[in-house]
């Protein structure tokens, strides 16, 4: 499971690291996918734990988890032992410092909201104090029965719970719908997020604009202009932003990331710098901030060439017919709503905080993200990053190196905007 969409910096902390996680799986086809999940945590350096349902347990091996974890899972029939000097349910709550419930069925939601006790998870999640990353997961016409949605809409108001609702997809049942559990690098993501920045929804209710990877511009049918950015440090910026209540809109060129990370975002793909300045100012008027973090290309053909060039005639390109793409950023500066605030982008390399200033002032934008490229562990396809985050009244804040999840959340911090100022943990 390691891929750029669970990112695992070498240089940078992993907010996962000796983290005591309990992954909780109930009776769900999902539950088929947590062994490698359960497999990535414990390779990453968690402590993992495990603790299944009955019905999970006909689903997935507990003996295949206990192996993965290195350590015991655990049974309802585990619960009450005369050796033990304390319930079990309470060892287990105490001990996580995150728990991970996924899948999580109707059956189990339906326990929990109504603070029943009588299975050893039902007992556990009564218990515990832990930040609860919960992944519901079920057939389609169950989901969206009224009881279910009821008890999903109680479960999201419950402190120190992070509820992700089912994505869209064909399921086990042949169903084509709303049921399927969110990706395992979701999961992961969250459980990142949640140990980085906890469980608040400090962007609840406000709607931002996330612009992520870079733009390719044509040379001929066969060739582009483009760089080397991935758009991950956009796409983590756009998910770390939905997991703290956020309605997110990412604009997008092509991208380098898990598919997964793209769930429960608002997604518009393009290819060209000016089909993502049309994107960018349609959605303009109706978010509270926007966060240009794609890499835009800065020239382009007058007139891409209509058949594609030799290599003798690709020399002739560079000399004439070239114009400078617009500035998206300053071009949304212009064109803001009152109240709306914007954050900027400026990659570098060598010392740029001189220029990150004067682009600062030049753009108008609220704040500016200055990030060098050309350090180890930050930039383009990297899965850390660092650098200057420049604001108003000459604030300048120096981030360290971090994953780019954990600057994501850094920067939300600064980007919210000022009617909401509750801190986050």
């Amino acid at each position: 499971m390691r891929t750029e969409g669970a990112p695992r910096p070498t240089a940078c902390p992993d907010p996962l690291v000796g983290r005591r996680i309990l992954v909780a799986i109930t009776g769900s086809i999902a539950a088929v996918k947590m062994p490698l999940l359960v497999s990535a945590l414990a390779k990453r350096g968690a402590e993992v734990r495990c603790v299944v349902t009955p019905s999970a347990a006909a689903l997935v091996s507990p003996v295949a988890l206990a192996s993965l974890s290195r350590h015991q899972c655990y049974l309802d029939a585990d619960q009450w032992s005369p050796q033990a000097p304390r319930p079990l349910h309470v060892e287990l709550a105490e001990w996580a410092e995150l728990v991970l419930l996924a899948p999580l069925s109707a059956t189990s939601l339906g326990r929990w909201v109504h603070g029943l006790a009588d299975t050893l998870l039902a007992s556990t999640l009564l218990a515990t104090e832990a930040p609860v990353v919960a992944a519901a997961a079920m057939n389609t016409s169950m989901w969206q029965a009224p009881p279910v949605q009821r008890n999903w809409q109680v479960l999201s108001t419950f402190e120190r719970v992070l509820a992700l609702g089912p994505a869209q997809g064909l399921l086990a049942c042949d169903r084509q719908g709303d049921g399927r559990m969110a990706e395992p690098e979701q999961l992961l993501m969250a459980l990142e997020s949640v140990a980085l920045w906890g469980w608040q929804r400090d962007w609840q209710g406000l709607d931002l604009v996330v612009s992520a990877g870079p733009t390719r511009e044509a040379l001929d049918p066969a060739r582009f202009l483009s760089n080397g950015s991935t758009g991950l440090m956009g796409v983590l910026l756009a998910q770390a932003a939905r997991l703290r209540g956020a309605s997110v809109h990412l604009v997008h060129g092509p991208l380098q990331v898990h598919p997964g990370l793209l769930e429960g975002l608002i997604c518009t793909p393009v290819q060209t710098a000016a089909q993502m300045q049309a994107a960018l100012m349609a959605a303009q008027g109706q978010v509270d901030a926007i966060a240009m973090a794609a890499a835009v290309a800065d020239h382009r053909r007058v007139e891409p060439m209509a058949h594609k060039l030799s290599k003798l005639a690709l020399g002739d390109l560079w000399a004439e017919g070239w114009e400078q793409v617009p500035d998206l950023l300053a071009g949304l500066v212009a064109s803001r709503p009152p109240g709306q605030t914007i954050l900027g982008f400026a990659a570098y390399s060598g010392d740029g905080l001189a220029a990150a200033r004067e682009k600062l002032r030049h753009k108008g934008c609220d704040w500016l993200f200055a990030n060098p490229i050309d350090q180890p562990d930050a930039g383009f396809g990297s899965p850390g990053n660092q650098g200057w985050l420049l604001g108003p009244g000459g604030q300048e804040i120096e981030m360290q190196p971090a994953s780019k999840l954990a600057i994501a959340h850094q920067l939300l911090t600064a980007l919210r905007p000022p009617q909401l100022s509750q801190p986050g943990p």
